[in-house]
């Protein structure tokens, strides 16, 4: 059988440093090829030259990639507008910075179409229909007016989904397709994507670093790591029998272990009663409030000094804004105590004395972390805030002393955050939090842009750092696989309200609501 997409000898350079070297493998009709490795391996940069989308930072590929028949290094515009969309279509990772923010998504599934079929008007607007439809987005024809920041992540996906396979392509590229979002959407969109290849016998290049994935959708397996390729074959023979000490450290490392017991007499660090966040919706010129959403609904719950509870949910079900509440970043009504003290409707200058112990770490490091900022300016910034009375000395002490706890060298704390891995720049979110001695971290889905080695290592780093510091962590995560790692109790939280709580191991192996077995399906049987 004549490969769909062949790749032979592939490298590519950027200012001169290969970063892919010479990678071989190919894509038969109608089956499904898994790239995997680490951040950095390449993986991207070979499914991007496979249509000649690098940016103008790489040199001309070198290499042969024959799709469909067409020699794409050799191909001219017109050549590649043609195999673009009309052969491949492309999903990527992050649909929110993929889709244009000013145009209404029925226009870039309409834009999509129209580069390859001349088509206007109702038939046109039919056409965007049917795909979003096939790409189960629900009340298609109500949301073509709808701009990309009023879906969910996932509905997002499913509109990436309709753009690319707008002109039924031979070969679907999916680049990370479910990084970012919850288990039960991530098992949705992989289902979607398995049914649409094979009603349409469609062939599909899967980039990911979650095995799971790969054991559970993919026919072939391609292991990269440092831009080459270091084993491949069929999935069952590289994921049952892997050769490679690369590849068997990435099927070994996965978050392991469980966190240390809490002791019976550990004093209670945050307690919350009936909190409620309630949201107006407002229409109309007047702008009134015809109606609200219950992001939180009526939460309570307690958390001790050296325990962790694990805050899961699909997105939209309240838990990063609880997790802002308790914090009082977000107002809210109930009633919070953080240490004993009452601190719900505190001001700002009441608060302020308190933050120091009571500190966050985002999803996104690298949107939290100021780029124009040394590491050691953005860790000891809040010293400034918080302890005006430190020397320069005192200070800079206190950055290396946590610089060093997470693991970082002290001596890079004159560089950057873009020259840090997403797993290093992790840790710098951490050493900022830690430098002013909390008691209590918020952690906002932590680990979940990380590659599943990177998770596992973050997650021992936090397991550590409450064991030492006794700190009381609410850990919000979609990853359930994390959550088992990290968490004494869980809570599990749909539309703002608690659906299910308790001992995190009687929760994981006998949920007892519908719900929670949905989610607990999504993680571990994807």
């Amino acid at each position: 059988m004549t490969a769909l997409l062949e790749v032979q000898d592939l490298t590519v350079a950027f200012r001169g440093r290969e970063v892919v070297r010479n990678v071989s493998f190919s894509v038969q009709p109608g089956q499904t090829v898994a790239l995997v490795g680490e951040s950095g391996s390449g993986k991207s940069v070979t499914a991007l030259s496979c249509l000649q989308l690098l940016g103008p930072g790489g040199t001309n590929p070198a290499g042969r990639i024959m799709l469909d028949g067409t020699e794409v290094l050799k191909a001219d515009p017109a050549e590649l507008q043609r195999l673009r969309g009309g052969v491949a279509g492309m999903v990527f990772q992050e649909p929110m910075t993929s889709l244009n923010p000013l145009h209404s998504i029925g226009r870039q599934v309409g834009e999509a179409v129209t580069l390859h079929q001349p088509l206007r008007g109702n038939a046109l607007r039919a056409r965007v229909i049917e795909l979003l439809e096939r790409a189960g987005l629900a009340n298609a024809a109500q949301r073509l007016e709808a701009f990309p920041h009023q879906l969910s992540g996932g509905q997002r996906q499913r509109v990436m989904i309709a753009a690319a396979l707008a002109n039924d392509p031979k070969l679907l590229i999916a680049d990370e397709p479910t990084t970012a979002l919850d288990v039960t959407i991530q098992a949705q969109i992989l289902e979607l994507l398995g049914r649409l290849k094979r009603q349409l016998n469609m062939a599909m290049l899967l980039i990911t670093h979650d095995l799971a994935i790969v054991r559970r959708h993919a026919d072939h397996v391609v292991v990269m790591r440092h831009g080459a390729v270091v084993e491949q074959g069929p999935a069952a023979e590289v994921l049952g029998n892997p050769q490679h000490e690369y590849t068997k450290m990435l099927l070994a490392t996965e978050p392991r272990g469980k966190p240390e017991p809490v002791p019976e007499a550990a004093p209670v660090v945050l307690q919350a009663e009936e909190i409620k966040v309630h949201f107006p919706i407002r229409r109309g010129v007047l702008r009134r409030k015809v109606g609200e959403v219950r992001a939180v609904d009526g939460v309570s719950l307690e958390l001790r000094e050296g325990e962790t509870l694990g805050l899961v949910g699909e997105s939209g079900s309240g838990k990063t804004t609880l997790g802002l509440s308790l914090l009082q970043l977000e107002r809210c009504e109930g009633a919070v105590r953080f240490e004993g003290q009452p601190i719900q409707g505190l001001s700002r200058g009441e608060l302020r004395p308190l933050r120091a112990r009571m500190q966050v770490v985002f999803q996104d490091p690298f949107g939290s972390l100021s780029p124009r900022m040394s590491v050691a300016e953005i860790v000891g910034e809040g010293l400034a805030v918080h302890a005006p009375e430190l020397s320069r000395t005192q200070r800079e002490a206190r950055v290396k002393g946590a610089l060093e706890e997470v693991g970082l060298d002290p001596a890079t704390s004159e560089r950057y955050p873009h020259e840090f891995s997403g797993g290093q720049r992790q840790r710098i979110a951490i050493a900022r939090a830690l430098v002013l001695n909390p008691r209590l971290l918020v952690l906002d889905e932590p680990t979940s842009a990380l590659d599943v080695s990177v998770q596992a290592q973050v997650v021992e780093l936090l397991r550590g750092l409450q064991a030492r510091h006794r700190l009381a962590y609410l850990f919000i995560s979609h990853d359930l696989r994390v959550v088992r790692a990290m968490a004494h109790r869980i809570m599990v939280l749909k539309g703002g309200k608690v659906v299910e709580s308790g001992e995190a191991e009687a929760v994981l192996r006998a949920p007892r609501e519908a719900y929670t077995q949905a989610l607990m399906r999504a993680a571990f049987e994807l």
